[in-house]
């Protein structure tokens, strides 16, 4: 089955009626981020395993800086591929969320790079404000972004659409596909 199918057997091949599905709910969409959160556990894991047989392991500060682009690049190689190519993550697939923007059967590059850059905005509030404020213990760290990501989650409730803020930015929105009939 391909990764257009569910929309299309939904009546909802073109751009314009996808962006009129509903919104997934709040609860579904950060469960989604769960679910995301430790298959790109793996994903990363792939990466770190090809970052250090190409640099043979180093320990030098500019490989470990290194290693934190790399995995910064290879998630937002994986993200915004997913996203460009069917609209949705596996796990997104798995609760039948897909992002769409108004005017596209299939989101364009830049947007997905956009999106992506924006959806930096869960985190890097928080790992800021311990940078700024001198936090290095992990349960400081932990607990400031529970407090960052609890805080962007509410944005939802923020916007008519119950869209989060960075896709609200970024000109896209997440909607829910109807289940397939068998």
């Amino acid at each position: 089955m391909q990764a257009t199918e569910p929309l299309a057997a939904a009546g909802a091949a073109t751009p314009t009626h996808a962006t009129s599905l509903p919104t997934p709910t709040v609860k579904r969409r950060v469960t989604v981020m769960v679910y995301e959160f430790f298959l790109l556990f793996a994903v990363e894991m792939l990466a770190v395993l090809v970052y250090i047989l190409l640099t043979g392991n180093r320990q030098e500060p500019l490989f470990q800086h290194g290693l934190k682009l790399w995995l910064f690049l290879v998630t937002g190689l994986y993200f915004t591929w997913c996203w460009r190519d069917s609209g949705h993550t596996l796990a997104m697939k798995t609760w039948r969320i897909k992002v769409v923007q108004a005017g596209h059967a299939r989101l364009p590059w830049r947007t997905a790079l956009v999106r992506y850059l924006l959806a930096w905005g869960w985190f890097a509030p928080a790992l800021l404000v311990c940078a700024a404020a001198g936090l290095h213990a992990k349960g400081e760290i932990a607990v400031a972004l529970t407090v960052g990501i609890v805080l962007w989650a509410l944005t939802a409730f923020l916007d008519k659409d119950r869209q989060f803020l960075h896709d609200r930015l970024a000109g896209t929105r997440q909607v829910q596909l109807p289940k397939i009939k068998r």
